[in-house]
C-alpha cells in the first residue's frame, strides 16, 4: 500500500480531459488513487465569427478579463492561427492563479489575478476593477456561465463585451455503470455546478454509492448547496485551484484518522 494521507483513498476527479493532471498527480503525491473522469467535454463553439470580429477589435478595449485556463488556451490559440498579435499595452486579468499560469505559460508577464480564490467575487474585489468607468471590457469564456462579473463591472461603468471560445457539453453518459463505481470513492471533486450535474446525471441510478458513501469536495458554496439539493451525504468546500483541493483532501483525511 502507498504511504502518505492519502494512501488507500479513491479520489474520483472530474475535470475536463487535458485539465486533470495536476489534481491528479497531487493525490499520487499524497498515496491515493486518483480516478479520471470527465464531467465536462470542451468543444468548439458553433461559430467563430463573434469572437473573431470582437479580436479584431481588441485594440480598442482597455482590459481582457480570461475566466478560466480553457479560455486563455482556447481564446489564444484562436488568435494566433488568425494572425493576430496581441495589442501592446492590452493588460490581461485572470480568475484566479491556475488561469494566471496558463497565460503567463502563453508569454505575458504581468496577469492581474486573485493571489488565492479563483471566482469572480475575489478578482472584483481587486483594486484595478473598481475604478473602470468609461473602460471597455473583454471577457473570454465559455460559452453561457455566470453573469455576476460583467455585471458588476457594467454598473461600475465599464462597457462589457463576452468574447466566447469554447463550449462545455456533457459526455456521453454510460449505458452501464463505469468501472469505479463498482465499490464507493472516498472523495470526489467538482469543478462547477454545470459539472456536478453532469456527474449526477451520467450515473443516473449508479449514483446512490457516490452520494450517501462518498465525501465531495466542491470549489464554491454555491456549488454545495447545489450538492445538497442532489442527496450528497457529505460536502466539503475546498476552493478552485489544485493545491486548494489536495490539500483539503489531505487536511480531512488526516483528521479522518
Amino acid at each position: 500500500m502507498s504511504d502518505g494521507p492519502l494512501a488507500g483513498r479513491r479520489v474520483l476527479v472530474t475535470r475536463p480531459k487535458g485539465r486533470a493532471g495536476v489534481l491528479e498527480a497531487l493525490i499520487r503525491e499524497a498515496g491515493g488513487e486518483p480516478i479520471l473522469w470527465p464531467a465536462i467535454e470542451i468543444a468548439d463553439p458553433e461559430d467563430f465569427a463573434r469572437f473573431d470580429e470582437l479580436v479584431e477589435r481588441l485594440g480598442q478595449f482597455d482590459l481582457a478579463i480570461f475566466i478560466s485556463p480553457t479560455a486563455a488556451e482556447k481564446a489564444l490559440e484562436r488568435i494566433e492561427r488568425r494572425g493576430i498579435g496581441w495589442p501592446e499595452g492590452l493588460p490581461v486579468a485572470a480568475i484566479g492563479p491556475g488561469t494566471r499560469r496558463e497565460l503567463v505559460r502563453s508569454g505575458f508577464a504581468d496577469v492581474l489575478a486573485p493571489e488565492h480564490r479563483a471566482d469572480s467575487e475575489a478578482l472584483l474585489e481587486l483594486p484595478a476593477l473598481t475604478g473602470v468607468r468609461g473602460k471597455r471590457v473583454a471577457i473570454f469564456r465559455g460559452a453561457g456561465g455566470r453573469e455576476l462579473l460583467a455585471t458588476v463591472l457594467a454598473e461600475r461603468g465599464a462597457t462589457v463585451e463576452y468574447a466566447e471560445c469554447y463550449r462545455r457539453m456533457r459526455p456521453q453518459g454510460p449505458a452501464a455503470p463505469p468501472a469505479w463505481a463498482a465499490q464507493p470513492v472516498d472523495a470526489a471533486t467538482v469543478s462547477s455546478s454545470e459539472g456536478l450535474a453532469h456527474v449526477a446525471e451520467m450515473l443516473g441510478r449508479w449514483r446512490r454509492n457516490w452520494t450517501e458513501e462518498s465525501v465531495l469536495f466542491v470549489p464554491h458554496r454555491r456549488v454545495g448547496e447545489e450538492a445538497s439539493r442532489l442527496g450528497v451525504r457529505e460536502v466539503v468546500l475546498a476552493g478552485a485551484t489544485d493545491e486548494e483541493i489536495a490539500s483539503r483532501l489531505v487536511a480531512y483525511f488526516r483528521d479522518a484518522k
